[in-house]
């Protein structure tokens, strides 16, 4: 039987989704239970780089790629907390002190170690990092898909690490053959 819950699904948001919090993002839910969700929206870059997290915390990279790395508004709660998406660590580093897995293939991680392993060159290869989260109550989340403001859709690694941030939104409503273009901003029920 399959879980009613939605860990390991995107979230995409309709067209008629008026929240400026969550207007066109498409969100990682991370962890869902019968007490509430937490997910991390993924196309909403802060202005902000991952240098500019590196040097607030006294660390330093000498890989200029990834100090220009771009760091995402992750939610509108605790937008001073840091998350790291990233894929496992296959064996090569410790576990870090915080990770939570998502998948076999995802993980996200809170703690700061992981900064430190990615500014010396010995974090994930593939990493996103998110300052900030999304958060539902018990059944909250359940009742705004329920009133059509969310589209759930299965994962795809590739949207979260490769896809660029400003076509995320419409890449992940495409997993399911969706053109959100072509949806009335008007919602219905059958």
């Amino acid at each position: 039987m399959r879980s009613a819950y939605l860990t390991n699904q995107l979230l995409v948001a309709m067209p008629s989704l008026a929240d400026p919090n969550f207007s066109q993002t498409v969100t990682l839910i991370c962890e869902h239970t019968s007490k509430g969700a937490l997910g991390i929206v993924l196309n909403r870059p802060l202005g902000m780089a991952l240098g500019d997290v590196f040097r607030q915390l006294s660390l330093e990279s000498k890989d200029e790629q990834l100090r220009e790395q771009p760091v995402l508004r992750g939610g509108p709660v605790q937008q001073d907390r840091g998350f790291v998406l990233h894929p496992p660590s296959g064996g090569t580093h410790e576990p870090w002190d915080s990770t939570l897995e998502v998948s076999p293939t995802l993980h996200v991680t809170t703690s700061r170690d992981i900064l430190g392993s990615m500014a010396r060159g010995d974090g994930p290869q593939q990493a996103v990092v998110a300052l900030g989260y999304a958060g539902w109550e018990g059944g909250q989340l359940e009742d705004e898909i329920r009133s059509n403001a969310w589209l759930t859709v299965p994962v795809d690694d590739a949207i979260i690490f490769e896809t660029p941030f400003d076509r995320r939104w419409q890449a992940a409503a495409q997993l399911l053959g969706i053109d959100l273009g072509r949806i009335s901003h008007q919602a219905g029920h059958a």
